[in-house]
């Protein structure tokens, strides 16, 4: 299990926030919102055989299978925090955001679309 470092509260008031600006939110709350949604991910799908990169704000590992211990693992997410932060609330869909290129997403488990959103209550719903 992942060890919390973003409370709850914290964690969702940062999320709406970052939800409900259009133009984006200052760095303290993006990273905060970011981190928390990388903490759910990991407390929700455990594992360590894929790694999600959301440079700069943060690092995670989830889905259950083959344990990564050295060098590039064989499975890894990446993408920017604001993509993030749509996949998680889910205005952007896995699929809308890998087709537009948005998302990097190289190894066979690296495929998170049966894990998001997290938080579909704070997106539009739409998905694209």
């Amino acid at each position: 299990m992942a060890r919390r470092r973003i409370s709850a509260a914290d964690g969702r008031a940062a999320l709406s926030a970052a939800a409900a600006a259009a133009s984006g939110t200052d760095r303290t709350t993006t990273a905060t919102a970011v981190r928390f949604a990388l903490e759910e991910l990991a407390e929700r799908v455990p594992g360590n055989s894929v790694e999600v990169r959301v440079p700069p704000f943060g690092v995670t590992q989830c889905i259950p299978g083959p344990r990564h211990t050295r060098g590039t693992p064989p499975n890894v997410v990446e993408t920017d925090a604001a993509t993030w932060l749509a996949l998680v609330t889910g205005s952007l869909s896995w699929t809308g955001a890998v087709a537009a290129g948005k998302v990097s997403a190289s190894g066979l488990r690296a495929d998170l679309s049966e894990c998001l959103p997290l938080f579909p209550e704070l997106g539009t719903g739409v998905g694209q």
